[in-house]
């Protein structure tokens, strides 16, 4: 039985004719791997959160319904900050630029974007106050001053921490996309 799929003698062009999953350029797509440091966070809170499911079943046997809707309840929040940290980041698609951030997430049309750069400049320290010299993925937009916008990506985040190599390559791609879809 031949098996087509595992052998080198059908032709290249028959492998082009398949749509490929990552050929949606509708779809929101993340142009890089979240980094170690926010999945080990977030895994360390989704560890948390079992612990305190499990107390919540346990409250629930030997104690009051009410105490362990509270504890069940907590475990839920822990699970959806957990989740919320994973999907934190820069989003682009067809339709724009979408920044993910813990509690807000902002959404730019390519037709508002100017341009989108790779600066050197003060960035916060995985998001405290505190500022290092980095490198900042900017934009402008068309309704803002450029000092207004916050950077997308920066080389001191949870993502690119310890990283250069990673932050340069998603900082390409974003403006690859961006010289895509931008119009002068």
């Amino acid at each position: 039985m031949p098996l087509p799929f595992l052998t080198a003698d059908r032709t290249f062009d028959a492998a082009t004719d398949s749509s490929l999953p990552y050929d949606d350029r509708d779809r929101w797509r993340r142009p890089y791997r979240p980094g170690p440091w926010r999945v080990g966070g977030a895994a360390l809170g989704l560890l948390l959160s079992s612990f305190v499911l499990f107390a919540a079943v346990l409250i629930a046997l030997t104690g009051s319904v009410s105490s362990a809707a509270v504890v069940l309840g907590l475990a839920l929040a822990i699970i959806a900050s957990a989740l919320r940290v994973l999907r934190m980041g820069v989003w682009v698609s067809a339709r724009g630029l979408r920044h993910v951030s813990f509690l807000m997430t902002r959404t730019v049309p390519w037709r508002r974007v100017v341009s989108v750069r790779t600066a050197q400049q003060p960035v916060r320290l995985l998001g405290l106050p505190r500022t290092v010299q980095g490198q900042a993925l900017t934009f402008v937009r068309k309704d803002r001053a450029p000092e207004d916008t916050d950077p997308l990506l920066t080389t001191h985040t949870l993502d690119f921490l310890n990283r250069p190599s990673a932050f340069d390559r998603a900082a390409d791609t974003v403006e690859a996309w961006a010289a895509e879809y931008v119009r002068p």
